[in-house]
């Protein structure tokens, strides 16, 4: 069995989920895959398996399955780093929401015991692929959670109008506009008032930010269509966020976003849903009032 590992290497409290993580596999079939910079980290702080160890490229590897130590964040980039390999993703959180790293701390040894005896499932979750009318490229042109079209100069706004499969929907006059999957649709949609969508809904979320009219609202669209984009703005260009990933486009980039031809498979524990995530992390249905 081969297991690839990726953390975020900025938060020291991760070399105790790594000192359980070896623990469990010491006396295990496993082969531990890390990536150079979690080799340099685990290295410098003395925490090293004595063997079982290879050195990967981040995005060349191939494993039995990838473990992401950290935040929403560090799943996110795992995810890209896993592509569409269709390895499963087990996130462990170190960070302080986590949606998709869901396993807190001291879950890590009955979350791996679970996996071992085949004791989960496997949810699939939607990408959505961004390309560019004039050629411009992006590195990685998937996103699992949202893609954001964003002014660039803080005082003025952008108008970003869109087109939904074919027929023109409205001009958005704002800081911005944010393209969510249903996964992503707790994270920056709904910091921007986008609704809460189930991880299985076959849907996009259209969600303006800062929008300059009131009466316009958010919209879920199906994720079989795909949504056209211009940007209109003083700067002369504009920022596109792809999962936090930052690249300025200039004005006349025509953008098209649609459902990506592959899924990221995420590992679930039986007991646990996704109504439990929200009661636990968004305080659902909690009642302060006795």
């Amino acid at each position: 069995m081969k297991i690839a590992i990726f953390a975020n290497t900025y938060r020291a409290e991760i070399v105790s989920s790594l000192d359980v993580i070896f623990q469990f596999f010491k006396q295990r079939d496993a082969i531990l895959l890390f990536d150079k910079e979690l080799y340099g980290f685990v290295k410098e702080k003395g925490h090293l398996p004595s063997d079982k160890i290879e050195i990967i490229d981040s995005f060349d590897f191939e494993a039995d399955l990838v473990l992401s130590i950290g935040g929403d964040g560090t799943f996110l980039n795992s995810a890209a780093h896993v592509g569409r390999k269709q390895i499963p993703i087990l996130g462990i959180n170190s960070g302080s929401l986590g949606f998709l790293a869901d396993i807190p701390k001291e879950d890590i040894l009955p979350a791996l015991e679970a996996i071992v005896h085949n004791q989960f499932w496997l949810e699939d979750r939607t990408l959505l692929y961004i390309e560019s009318s004039d050629g411009t490229t992006f590195e990685y042109p998937y996103v699992l959670n949202e893609i954001a079209i964003l002014k660039q100069e803080v005082s003025s706004m952008i108008s970003v109008s869109a087109t939904v499969n074919g027929q023109f929907v409205h001009t958005y006059r704002a800081d911005g506009l944010v393209i969510s999957t249903p996964t992503g649709s707790t994270a920056y949609s709904l910091s921007v008032g986008g609704p809460i969508v189930m991880p299985q809904a076959e849907n996009i979320i259209i969600a303006p930010i800062a929008n300059h009219s009131l009466n316009v609202r958010p919209l879920i669209i199906p994720d079989s269509w795909s949504i056209e984009l211009k940007v209109d703005s003083r700067t002369g260009s504009f920022l596109v966020a792809l999962d936090g990933r930052s690249q300025l486009l200039n004005l006349g980039t025509g953008l098209r976003i649609s459902k990506a031809d592959y899924t990221i498979k995420v590992v679930k524990q039986l007991d646990h849903t996704f109504f439990d995530t929200l009661k636990n992390k968004l305080m659902w249905g909690v009642d302060k009032r006795s």
